[in-house]
């Protein structure tokens, strides 16, 4: 397994800009399809980033779709609206179906998270897990303090608390094995701090090695470089 188990139905991940919540969001879809669930047999991504959506999971709908993915996003299927804060009803779709495991990927700032408001009733039945993902190498998050100041108010903003982290040290196509590892011991001195739990480390499978990473823990997860736009390679 990739991740520290996920014992509960709904997953919502929040990150600062820059941390790559969304590439870990689609990322974790991709990898929990591959692997079939006997409790959950239906898969849903749920993207409410709609304050700041520069990066969109559901971009990724028509792909994630052929693995059996239900992806919900924007009240508008055009992309021409794309950009319009507004949430599709159809998101409480999976938030109620029992037999639905749901991955929520919301807003990366305090003002981000306050959309998860309008969705509170489906996280408050002890059904999920509120994971952030830490990049150590954005400037607001690159120390132990700027870090546990973002995630407090994320956590004020939402006003449920942070089950766990996720270590996503990156430098987009720069990130190496170091980088990795550099992650990882600093999410796990934040997780000491904060008394929370690192639920894996994850790599860029494109440009980094699983067996380059050493002294990271059990749970290594590749991302797949899915939400990275090809002409950015170009500048």
């Amino acid at each position: 397994m990739f991740i520290k188990p996920l014992d509960k139905r709904i997953i919502a991940v929040t990150g600062h800009y820059g941390s790559g919540k969304t590439e870990f969001s689609v990322s974790l879809a991709n990898l929990l399809a591959k692997e079939g669930d006997r409790e959950y047999p239906r898969l849903a991504l749920v993207d409410l980033d709609i304050a700041n959506p520069y990066f969109r999971s559901r971009e990724r709908k028509e792909e994630l779709e052929t693995l059996g993915i239900r992806v919900i996003g924007s009240a508008y299927d055009c992309e021409i609206t794309a950009e319009l804060p507004a949430l599709s009803a159809a998101a409480r779709g999976p938030l109620e179906d029992e037999g639905c495991r749901v991955i929520v990927d919301f807003g990366g700032n305090d003002a981000g998270a306050l959309v998860l408001h309008q969705f509170r009733k489906y996280f408050q039945m002890d059904q999920h897990l509120m994971l952030a993902v830490v990049n150590a190498s954005r400037a607001e998050t690159r120390t132990i303090e700027g870090a546990m100041e973002h995630l407090a108010a994320i956590e004020y903003a939402t006003g449920l608390p942070l089950d766990g982290l996720i270590n996503n040290c990156h430098l987009l196509r720069e990130t190496d094995a170091d980088d990795v590892t550099r992650g990882h011991r600093f999410c796990e001195e934040l997780g000491r701090k904060l008394a929370l739990p690192v639920y894996c480390d994850c790599y860029p499978a494109p440009l980094v090695k699983a067996e380059d990473l050493h002294d990271i823990g059990p749970w290594a997860m590749p991302l797949g470089l899915y939400m990275r736009p090809s002409w950015l390679d170009k500048y």
